[in-house]
């Protein structure tokens, strides 16, 4: 997961955050337009989304330093379980994975948790701050359904987590991997 200009896009974005409940009025409910890889991805209204069918989608704030890119790819696995890559998870090839983008970086909690449609593998690290650049916040969720595996992974400046991870746990716990969910309850 080499993910550059992810880091770079995410530190171009604003400064500052607004409280969770001022900038989400309603709701975006976003599905694939591709029958074979069936996802519904909901969020902040303020958000804006971008991405090509059949790749990944990036989702923004514009006046915030938090992004989400949803990833979905065929697998051949699929017996895969999130308990399995829990108690399997490579923690030193994930920090060498993510060093590449996120220099300095540090795993932290792994868990299951859940999206709106099942179980999902779950880790969380950060970086840290250099000289140019911020501390970022990573929270990282997988999870296969059907032939096709999911990521969501979603990154903010660490000094806004306080305001950031409230709407990350929302957009990942509202995350399904059928199309057509509707969102639940914060």
């Amino acid at each position: 997961m080499k993910l550059g200009s992810a880091a770079g896009s995410l530190l171009a974005i604003g400064m500052a955050l607004l409280p969770a409940t001022a900038m989400a009025q309603s709701l975006v409910l976003s599905g694939s337009p591709l029958p074979d890889q069936p996802y519904t991805l909901i969020y902040p209204d303020v958000m804006v989304e971008s991405g090509e069918a059949g790749g990944p989608v990036t989702i923004n704030h514009p006046g915030a330093p938090l992004q989400c890119m949803l990833s979905v790819v065929p697998v051949d696995d699929t017996g895969w379980t999130a308990e399995a890559a829990l108690a399997n998870l490579d923690e030193a090839a994930v920090v060498r994975s993510w060093s590449a983008t996120f220099p300095g970086f540090v795993l932290g909690q792994r868990a299951i948790t859940a999206y709106q449609s099942g179980p999902a593998l779950f880790y969380e690290g950060a970086s840290t701050a250099s000289e140019g650049s911020a501390a970022i916040s990573l929270v990282h969720t997988e999870t296969v359904s059907g032939e096709n595996g999911y990521t969501l992974d979603c990154y903010y400046a660490t000094e806004f987590a306080e305001q950031a991870r409230p709407l990350v746990d929302f957009i990942i716990a509202n995350f399904s991997t059928e199309q057509d969910a509707q969102p639940i309850a914060p």
